[in-house]
């Protein structure tokens, strides 16, 4: 018998607003590779099935329900992050060639041809805020194929205008893979 999850289903429409403002300021600083984004919203379902969030206060609990909630459907990405560096924006189809293109290191060379320099694909959860919108869940999966990747749910937090990582605690410990 199969578990089929409550997050990810189709039809969320588009991401909203107030998600672009967090990842946009969590990918400022410079990455050693083009950063690429799934222009659908994937959030890490193993680690919320596997409930790895181990909220101790009330606004914990909250951010795990909005959490739960931004993400039972899946949204869509729109090209409104501010990155200074630039992003491409891929849809699913074209995410899904990328990541094949990735694990095939490229065999295939005119068709992985628009993906040369590429190492992951971003799949970007939309945040689950607390009651201020001082502190959020947000999802993070980078994708370098099937069964290659890293990824997790991590806390943010506001200080001042902008959105940093904050320090891991208990609550978010165990919400980070890699394979």
């Amino acid at each position: 018998m199969s578990v089929i999850s409550p997050l990810n289903r189709p039809g969320g429409g588009t991401a909203p607003a107030d998600a672009y403002e967090i990842y946009s300021t969590l990918y400022q600083a410079p990455a050693d590779e083009p950063l690429v984004f799934s222009e659908e919203s994937v959030t890490d379902i193993p680690q919320v099935n596997g409930n790895c969030l181990k909220p101790s206060t009330a606004q914990e609990s909250e951010m795990v329900d909005a959490f739960t909630a931004a993400n039972q459907q899946s949204h869509r990405w729109e090209k409104k992050f501010t990155i200074s560096e630039g992003y491409r924006l891929l849809p699913r189809s074209e995410a899904a060639e990328a990541q094949t293109c990735l694990e095939t290191h490229g065999r295939d060379a005119e068709r992985c041809e628009g993906y040369k320099g590429i190492r992951h694909v971003r799949f970007l959860g939309v945040p689950g805020f607390d009651r201020a919108h001082t502190k959020a869940l947000v999802s993070v999966v980078k994708m370098c194929g099937s069964f290659c990747g890293s990824g997790g749910i991590f806390e943010v937090e506001k200080s001042g205008s902008t959105w940093r990582r904050a320090e891991t605690t208990d609550f978010t410990r165990d919400c980070s893979w890699m394979y």
